[in-house]
């Protein structure tokens, strides 16, 4: 397992991006804008391959109270439905199941979300995870 980023959200865009990168080093290393989402997200690190942050700019008005900007931690996983599978063994629910293969939700015992991401290219989709539904919020 290899810890990946952990997200934040900002209605102050630039000013976050001015304290992470020009005051403290870290480099724009990608961006994504995502339409349909209204939303834009900007990977922070030290270099390449370093343990990001991702920093979420919802494009619609938001104000955020202390602690509701903070998103989750993302970790690669070598097989996510084995994963998964471990989570379920212990008494852990998937709130966003593997369906693509690609990438799963669940919460630690302190209610913050974990992403989890295949690593590589995504599994082949399979059962029961192609027909498991969304379960609360992650």
């Amino acid at each position: 397992m290899k810890y990946l980023h952990a997200m934040i959200r900002t209605n102050k865009l630039e000013e976050t991006l001015f304290f992470y990168c020009d005051l403290m080093g870290l480099q724009l290393l990608r961006k994504r804008d995502s339409e349909s989402g209204r939303f834009s997200l900007y990977f922070l690190a030290t270099h390449e391959g370093a343990p990001e942050i991702e920093v979420t700019h919802n494009w619609d008005e938001r104000e955020y109270t202390n602690g509701d900007n903070f998103g989750h931690f993302a970790f690669r996983v070598d097989n996510i439905y084995a994963q998964c599978d471990t989570f379920i063994q212990a008494g852990i629910e998937i709130l966003r199941p593997p369906r693509d293969g690609h990438m799963a939700f669940v919460k630690d015992p302190n209610n913050i979300s974990i992403e989890l991401l295949q690593n590589g290219e995504a599994l082949e989709p399979i059962e029961p995870w192609i027909s498991m539904e969304n379960i609360g919020s992650w």
